[in-house]
């Protein structure tokens, strides 16, 4: 137990921790008690999450004096919608959840968002629980209170800002997942750095392939989530400094939106974003070309897209690419805003993008 990483996030009578490493949730049993007091925990997990991991932590919860009650919903995307959304909460409604019980999110990003969104109305809102299955989810979705759904006008766009109450980064937890799923999990990592942690960056590129395993990777999320819980507490509802955790994401999002389904990862199309993210830098006169380059030979190592050439997915085009930009909701006054890089960590915001230049950039990284 003393290898668990504890890292607060701070925001006053909010405040929660997040435990990372392996051994993450058995450290945790002893806080359980009092977010359930009628001696039951309802869980929401996946059917795919449930077959690998739902024994696990229903036995943990009865080592914690606790009955699991789980609700097992469909995997994927498409659950994170407006029918999901009415089907949990109508569940933990027919559960008769009181507003002094808490749910566990027992998942990845989909099941948290989504059990954050349905915990945060329900009842007027509940307390929830995030254990993060992914390391994607570890890093970055389970910390920082953003839930949502998708629409049809894109991905969370229909959502509330609802604080988890404890998050349980377990590390024996990902021992079950895919190597894609661990490379897509680190570019929001290596995104972290790139923002504004240099010394990280500099250790992770040192670490190269190990990086991505044991102590060396429970150290380097806990440097992530500690660097997003500091820009969390002092920009909560991304009003100003909160907005360059999005690096990457502009043209990461884009190239969800535009990709056939299920044929690029989240983590992915950040990664290649990451990447235009520093070369538009770099064209704008912003950046230094070694720096831009370096993040794309690090992207490169870690098996992760440089570009928008390198991903699963090639048939883009620029237009349409920049009108999903044009939906980003960063976006001001119709304006495409970009998080853009001064060097490696040294990102800002750049709220006025030239959408013909824009344009102009990434048909050459099409090409």
């Amino acid at each position: 137990m003393s290898d668990i990483l504890s890292v607060s996030v701070g925001l006053g009578e909010r405040s929660y921790d997040v435990l990372i490493g392996a051994g993450a949730l058995k450290a945790a049993q002893p806080r359980l008690g009092p977010h359930f007091p009628r001696g039951r925990a309802i869980l929401v997990t996946d059917r795919t999450v449930a077959g690998l991991h739902l024994k696990t932590v229903s036995d943990w919860l009865e080592g914690a004096g606790l009955r699991a009650d789980p609700i097992v919903l469909e995997p994927g995307e498409t659950t994170k919608s407006w029918a999901g959304l009415q089907h949990l909460v109508d569940t933990l409604l027919d559960r008769n959840i009181e507003r002094s019980e808490a749910v566990i999110a027992l998942g990845g990003g989909v099941i948290g968002d989504l059990t954050g969104f349905a915990a945060s109305i329900a009842k007027r809102g509940v307390d929830f629980i995030q254990i993060p299955t992914t390391l994607l989810s570890q890093v970055d979705s389970s910390v920082g209170g953003k839930t949502g759904i998708n629409t049809s006008h894109g991905k969370n766009f229909v959502g509330t800002f609802h604080q988890p109450r404890l998050v349980i980064a377990d590390a024996d937890l990902l021992a079950s997942l895919p190597l894609r799923e661990r490379r897509a999990g680190y570019a929001e990592i290596v995104k972290a750095a790139l923002i504004g942690d240099r010394p990280l960056f500099d250790r992770l590129e040192a670490a190269g392939e190990t990086a991505l395993d044991g102590e060396t990777l429970s150290e380097a999320v806990a440097a992530a989530v500690a660097f997003k819980a500091r820009i969390v507490a002092e920009d909560e509802r991304e009003a100003g400094a909160r907005a360059l955790l999005n690096l990457g994401h502009t043209f990461g999002h884009a190239f969800e939106a535009e990709a056939p389904k299920d044929k690029i990862r989240h983590g992915e199309a950040v990664a290649a974003g990451l990447a235009l993210a520093f070369g538009f830098s770099v064209h704008k006169g912003l950046c230094p070309a070694g720096d831009a380059e370096r993040v794309r030979a690090h992207l490169r190592a870690a098996g992760l897209p440089d570009g928008p050439m390198t991903l699963a997915h090639t048939g883009w085009d620029a237009e349409r690419l920049i009108d999903r930009m044009r939906d980003d909701k960063k976006n001001r006054d119709g304006r495409i805003a970009l998080v853009l890089a001064r060097g490696i960590g040294d990102a800002f915001i750049d709220r006025d993008t030239d959408e013909t230049d824009l344009q102009r950039f990434v048909e050459t990284q099409l090409s």
